[in-house]
């Protein structure tokens, strides 16, 4: 091959990588980058408009004026869907915009909810984002907060015991990886109102979580002990 021609092979896998060749700004960076070793590439739709509301949400609710909508990963938070299938739960995190019936939420942005990963009933790990692109899932701490759905609930959907073997493996892949100071549970957001790095500015804005629960918590949290991550600061 000439040098011409490996010098346009180049530009043309860099155009594809960075999405500009058609003129759009750049969806998610190549999954070779970032995609956690034995976990399913699943992205959801990462756009242009996703990328601007993703920006606003940083501005409006944090007072972080950002070029690019990544975040500096200091905590886990662990979920549960209460959607009962891996598909459902990705056709809700897969658009841009929340819908319309989410009032709970929409009057802070527009921006649809999603995580990073997404843990399936049989322990499959599907990488929706990447660690360090903002997903909307934890009110306050979505700047620091790399987010871990499993899909279940508390009552007739209880979290399994293959879903805590793949939540300690991404918390401690994650551990390895970021300096990762804190794991918690959704229901304890809201002991960091307060904390150094809470950021939220609207101090009318809570939702009361339960999920995953405290006894999934403390399981989880016994078998990670050896990573030495604080939980939640009004323990």
């Amino acid at each position: 091959m000439t040098k011409t021609r490996i010098g346009l092979a180049i530009i043309a896998t860099f155009l594809m990588l960075t999405g500009c060749a058609s003129g759009n700004a750049p969806a998610i960076e190549s999954p070779q980058l970032w995609m956690m070793p034995g976990a399913v590439h699943r992205p959801i739709l990462f756009n242009d408009m996703r990328r601007q509301l993703s920006l606003q949400y940083l501005n409006d609710r944090y007072g972080m004026e950002q070029l690019k909508p990544t975040i500096t990963p200091k905590m886990v938070v662990v979920h549960w869907t209460a959607i009962p299938t891996l598909q459902e739960t990705f056709d809700a995190f897969n658009p841009e915009q929340l819908p319309g019936r989410r009032q709970d939420v929409v009057s802070a942005g527009a921006l649809n909810v999603s995580s990073q990963y997404l843990v399936d009933r049989d322990g499959t790990i599907y990488q929706l984002l990447p660690e360090t692109t903002m997903a909307r899932h934890v009110i306050g701490l979505n700047h620091c907060a790399i987010g871990i759905e499993n899909v279940g609930n508390g009552t007739n959907l209880p979290l399994t015991e293959n879903q805590l073997e793949s939540n300690i493996r991404i918390i401690r892949y994650l551990s390895s990886k970021y300096e990762i100071d804190y794991l918690i549970g959704h229901h304890e957001y809201i002991d960091f109102d307060g904390h150094y790095l809470w950021k939220e500015k609207d101090s009318g804005y809570r939702t009361e979580k339960t999920d995953p629960g405290p006894v999934f918590m403390q399981r989880l949290r016994s078998r990670v002990a050896d990573l030495n991550l604080n939980g939640s600061p009004a323990g």
